[in-house]
């Protein structure tokens, strides 16, 4: 029988966040039902909130989630009642022209749930990334669902949902961040520190952290930044090539979806260099280059999606890399806080004192 739960949705553009009661579908084929039991606040959130996305409300927000599986529809074997999952937003198809060529991380058809979840009225709502995890209980596709270890928290486990994958997928898969290079990364919020991580991860000899707030820097030092630049009062992209023997960065991580600050990642790159943009601009945005300096330079300028991540092989191994205490996930956790702490915890992003407020159930 459908089950009514506390979730919290976006009514409306720029309005307060409030938790409702949502009523929850059985599963249908190819569906899953996933008890929640924890989901970060991201800034993708704030995006829907503000009308960013799209203007389909009301949402039910929240997509950075970790819980376990409660009941599943006709069809499903990727995953059973009782198995602890981290939600994606990526379910492949293994069909398209992208997934038949081995490059599902690119996948043209990515599914979600058919059913929808609604307000008790019968207002169906639109989930936040086709998750919807600020709630008790979730309707996603099964696809949707990466087993790993239950004994991992599921503070730590819901981030590789979103934000910490895509920084250290910008790093290790977009921008194939090899031993010995020279990382920049500007914008150290919680997407990029997680960039940070990766080059770490990856090898990275020096690891530049830029941003315009001392108090991110120093938490970029702390993970793993070997130099940190503040770009209010030091033009970026001459610190990084001082740091860098005049020639730029091997790899540049844009993390804050910017034209300024994508074209100090472009000229802050060594000749032959790589750019990598995760961080999400809005529609309205545009860059202007000279084509000239992009005719005369080499390498590569790149977008990463979702940190070019493959859910079923990249989750269980960040989980294991935790877990064995070669990286530590848990460092992105500032606070956890309940389902009626949201619209605090955005208030708290704006001030940018969090790397991550966790909603926990």
């Amino acid at each position: 029988m459908p089950q009514q739960v506390n979730g919290v949705i976006a009514p409306g553009r720029n309005e307060p966040v409030r938790v409702e009661t949502i009523t929850i579908p059985d599963p249908g084929p190819g569906e899953a039902v996933v008890a929640v039991q924890a989901c970060g606040v991201c800034h993708t959130d704030l995006h829907y909130k503000q009308g960013g996305i799209n203007d389909e409300f009301p949402f039910l927000l929240g997509h950075e989630a970790a819980g376990v599986v409660e009941s599943v529809g006709e069809g499903v074997t990727e995953v059973a009642p009782g198995d602890f999952v981290i939600l994606n937003w990526r379910a492949v198809c293994g069909r398209c022209r992208a997934c038949r060529r081995g490059r599902p991380w690119y996948c043209f058809d990515t599914h979600n749930a058919k059913q929808k979840m609604t307000l008790a009225d019968g207002t169906e709502l639109s989930p936040a990334l086709g998750i919807g995890a600020f709630a008790e209980k979730t309707l996603v596709a099964a696809g949707q669902c990466t087993k790993v270890d239950p004994a991992v928290s599921p503070a730590v486990a819901g981030l590789l949902g979103c934000g910490v994958m895509a920084g250290i997928g910008a790093a290790v898969n977009t921008g194939e961040v090899g031993r010995g290079d020279t990382v920049a990364v500007i914008g150290c919020g919680g997407v990029g520190d997680a960039a940070v991580v990766g080059a770490r991860l990856a090898g990275a000899a020096k690891i530049i952290a830029v941003d315009i707030d001392d108090r991110k820097l120093e938490t970029a030092r702390a993970m793993g930044a070997t130099h940190t630049v503040n770009s209010r009062s030091t033009d970026a992209v001459e610190a990084v090539r001082e740091l860098t023997d005049g020639f730029g960065a091997d790899v540049v991580i844009e993390a804050v979806g910017r034209p300024e600050t994508y074209a100090q990642a472009f000229y802050a790159r060594d000749l032959a260099g790589t750019v990598v943009l995760v961080g999400v601009p809005t529609p309205d945005m545009k860059l202007e280059l000279p084509l000239l300096d992009v005719f005369g330079r080499g390498g590569s300028l790149k977008s990463s999606w979702y940190g070019d991540c493959l859910p079923s092989r990249d989750f269980p191994m960040l989980i294991d890399l935790h877990q064995q205490g070669r990286i530590d996930l848990g460092a992105f956790v500032t606070e956890t806080i309940g389902l009626g702490d949201v619209e605090k915890a955005f208030a708290r992003m704006h001030e940018g004192d969090v790397l991550r407020s966790v909603v926990v159930l």
